[in-house]
């Protein structure tokens, strides 16, 4: 038993470096790497220093423009905002009166409809009321006429129910 287990060590030990080697080359690997990273890092940070400078002073300077240009959007608000209400109370103002004038308008139609109303029924009364009181007096006189003529055509042998008839028509 003493050779399987000579074997046994014989493997590991060459299993241990083998892992050894491996993990020292994943070492020199990852040092390469952080390398390159770091010179990557250090270019691109060369680069860019120079763009956040010339936009840190952009800003400062760009600074008192921009408080100007908001003071000035925040007065641009409030007077329009004024401005607004000024036109809303105006409109406001004009609905009322010109809802007052409508409202006098229909008063007044309503009035004149009324007296025109009011005119016809005394035009009716005092003009049609005559000329039918004279219709009927010209229908009774005509009648009276066609009275007088149908009695002197009138023959003894007409029957009584007849004349009653012409009388009625």
């Amino acid at each position: 038993m003493s050779g399987w287990v000579e074997a046994f060590i014989v493997i590991a030990a060459i299993a241990i470096v083998v892992q050894v080697a491996i993990l020292l080359a994943l070492v020199l690997q990852v040092r390469v790497a952080i390398q390159n990273f770091t010179r990557i890092a250090s270019q691109l940070q060369a680069r860019i220093d120079p763009i956040l400078l010339r936009t840190n002073r952009i800003l400062e300077d760009s600074e008192d423009r921009i408080a100007s240009i908001m003071s000035d959007a925040a007065e641009l608000t409030r007077v329009a905002r004024s401005q607004a209400q000024k036109v809303d109370r105006v409109f406001t103002d004009t609905l009322d009166r010109l809802r007052i004038q409508v409202v006098r308008a229909d008063q007044i139609l309503t009035g004149t409809l009324e007296v025109i109303e009011e005119a016809g029924t005394s035009f009716r009364e005092k003009l049609w009321q005559p000329i039918h009181q004279a219709s009927a007096v010209l229908k009774g006189f005509r009648a009276g006429l066609d009275f007088i003529r149908g009695y002197q055509r009138r023959r003894p042998e007409e029957d009584p129910a007849t004349q009653d008839e012409e009388l009625f028509i």
